[in-house]
């Protein structure tokens, strides 16, 4: 990796972390104030303002990042650029806002707070991310938000005191996105130039968006859908609130792998576009195998130090969330290698169709299995119906480029990660069951299971450990000296 996409994945992995992270310093608070039946009502909401998020962004994320780094060195192509997109986002999310305005009328349970997650679709009007993304200039999407993050964590401490500050919650939540998606305009005119006599062209960029459009539509099925139908096929709002907070944990966890696919997607795009296809097979083998590294230890931990974890982080409210972070923990896997094939190769090389084709093929498995599983084991059976998904999707992405990206030197470069985790796995989860649950505890059985992991990999002379440690030596003599 070139020492640009270090420092890029390193500061996009921080921020992705503080999105997730931050709130989950709230977590062990929220939970036990809020409970398990209004986590569950937030949650349910949520999704369905989701869905409409969705529809107000049209798959301007994906395709501005993409288009945007396609021009990042054009002042004025990239200027034209992003003032057609956001006059395209502002009608798109107009009419979303009006659609979902519709929809809540009918909608009586929980109404105040779909009123109040109106913030959100609002927000997106202002959600210029996609940017700084394309630009490849990702501290600046970092220090523009810290601030609003740490003022939302203050506020939830503040004034959320029982089950009846639900509403303020959620308009902690929402407010903290409108007010960090605003504050990224600061620092904009600084990146764009003045447009004399240049006529902006919104149409041409309606198809394309909409093509990454479907794609998000069919993820969002199988990762939001699933709360959605517990409310509907069940009725048990306090499920939806185990399995929000099972997902919670493992998506922080999944985060440190699928960081690296932001910062991927706008090199691989200039790569692309001068034709360097030796070096993108390069950086694709090189993330595939960042996955394995990091993704094994993580999954097989999860699963692992779950029953230590859970009962005083969460509370007593949320046991049946320990299963919960077991059963999904092999997403973190999956996705980290569909983020890769989908997100790092399919986009960047105008791929869409394949990977369109796969997101709708992970619908279809999800809803199909929220139906069979969801009835007769609530949460449990959502988080089946999730997993079982993301398998379809990693299975169908990895045929579409068996060509190109050969699964047969994926396992043979990588299996000894699984496998030593998998170790790891079979001492971590006795402790986790023995000793009494603590946060001590829980720190202590991570750090003897990331040892156990490192130094078995040291002793059989794993040269991407050793290329790790080579690489730190310096850094740590300098900084003794």
């Amino acid at each position: 990796m070139q020492k640009s996409v270090k420092i890029n994945y390193f500061l996009n992995l921080g921020y992705q972390l503080l999105l997730i992270a931050l709130p989950l310093i709230t977590t062990p608070y929220v939970s036990r104030v809020l409970g398990d039946y209004a986590i569950g009502a937030y949650s349910f909401t949520q999704s369905i303002v989701t869905y409409f998020t969705l529809i107000g962004c049209i798959g301007l994320g994906l395709y501005g990042q993409r288009e945007i780094a396609y021009c990042q060195n054009d002042f004025l192509k990239r200027t034209k650029l992003l003032y057609e997109l956001i006059l395209l986002k502002l009608i798109s999310v107009s009419f979303s806002f009006i659609i979902y305005y519709i929809t809540i009328q009918s909608m009586e349970k929980f109404q105040l707070l779909f009123y109040i997650q109106m913030i959100d679709i609002i927000a997106n009007i202002f959600d210029i991310n996609f940017f700084y993304q394309g630009m490849e200039d990702f501290s600046k999407i970092i220090t523009r938000n810290i601030i609003v993050r740490f003022l939302s964590i203050a506020a939830v401490f503040m004034f959320v005191k029982s089950s009846d500050d639900l509403p303020l919650y959620v308009l902690i939540q929402s407010g903290s996105i409108l007010l960090g998606n605003m504050s990224m305009w600061i620092a904009l005119p600084k990146n764009l130039v003045k447009l004399q006599g240049v006529s902006l062209e919104i149409k041409k960029h309606l198809k394309p968006t909409l093509i990454l459009f479907f794609p998000q539509i069919a993820v969002s099925v199988y990762t939001v859908l699933d709360r959605t139908m517990i409310e509907l096929l069940t009725g048990n709002t306090r499920e939806i609130g185990y399995y929000e907070q099972a997902q919670k944990i493992v998506k922080l966890a999944l985060t440190i792998v699928t960081a690296l696919g932001t910062v991927m997607l706008p090199r691989i795009s200039c790569l692309f576009a001068t034709e360097h296809t030796d070096e993108i097979k390069r950086y694709i083998y090189q993330s595939l195998q960042f996955v394995m590294i990091v993704g094994c230890p993580i999954m097989f931990g999860l699963s692992g130090i779950a029953p230590n974890l859970i009962p005083w982080f969460l509370g007593d409210q949320f046991f049946a969330s320990i299963p919960l972070v077991a059963m999904t923990s092999p997403i973190v896997i999956l996705i980290g290698i569909s983020n890769v094939i989908g997100i790092q190769f399919l986009l960047p090389t105008r791929r869409q169709k394949a990977y369109t084709l796969s997101t709708l093929i992970g619908s279809g498995v999800n809803v199909v299995c929220n139906f069979i599983f969801i009835p007769s084991l609530l949460s449990l059976g959502a988080t089946v119906a999730s997993v079982l998904a993301e398998c379809s999707v990693t299975a169908f992405q990895l045929y579409c480029v068996r060509d190109e990206i050969k699964l047969k030197t994926i396992i043979q470069g990588n299996l000894r990660y699984f496998i030593v985790s998998l170790i790891m796995f079979c001492f971590v989860y006795p402790l986790s069951i023995w000793w009494n649950p603590s946060i001590i505890h829980t720190l202590v059985i991570i750090t003897f299971g990331a040892l156990f992991y490192f130094i078995t990999l040291i002793l059989m002379k794993d040269e991407n450990i050793y290329a790790i440690i080579n690489t730190l030596k310096p850094k740590l003599s300098k900084g003794r000296n």
